[in-house]
Order: structure tokens, then C-alpha cells, then sequence
């Protein structure tokens, strides 16, 4: 399977070759089809980056949880004393 940056390129080729005025309108139609395919599936490709994207930067760090469980409790609510 080709990259995405290879696919993507493919697409803008696609595109330019439809905008030519000497294209017969079966091997337009055939370009647009694979157009089609080839948008479908960059789509796809860029919704699971970005399902990525949202795991990392709502991931908590190991450093935030470890100090987290760590810490003592502001309010005293706990403290044995009170």
C-alpha cells in the first residue's frame, strides 16, 4: 500500500488531469472514480491520526499520576488529627 503523501499526491494528479480540456469524458469519469477512492480512504487515514492525536494529548503523565497519588490532601479532610 502506497504512503499517504503518495496517495495524496496521486489525488492532485488526478484533479489536474480531469481540469484538462482534451480529456474524453469516459477516462474523466475514470479519474474521478479513482478520486473518489482515493479521497475515501486519505479521510480514513487522517480520522485515525487524529483519534491518535486525541489519545496522547488527553493521556495523563506519569509523572502528573504518580505525584498525584503521592500528595497529601489540601483541605486536612483525612488527617486523623481533625
Amino acid at each position: 500500500m502506497k504512503n499517504f503523501e503518495e496517495r495524496l499526491e496521486r489525488l492532485e494528479e488526478l484533479g489536474n488531469r480531469i481540469r484538462k480540456p482534451d480529456i474524453s469524458l469516459d477516462d474523466a469519469l475514470k479519474a474521478f472514480e479513482e478520486g473518489v477512492k482515493l479521497a475515501r480512504a486519505l479521510e480514513k487515514d487522517l480520522e485515525k491520526v487524529e483519534s491518535r492525536i486525541e489519545v496522547l494529548m488527553n493521556a495523563p503523565e506519569e509523572s502528573d499520576s504518580k505525584s498525584a497519588s503521592q500528595a497529601k490532601p489540601e483541605l486536612g479532610l483525612f488527617d486523623e488529627e481533625a
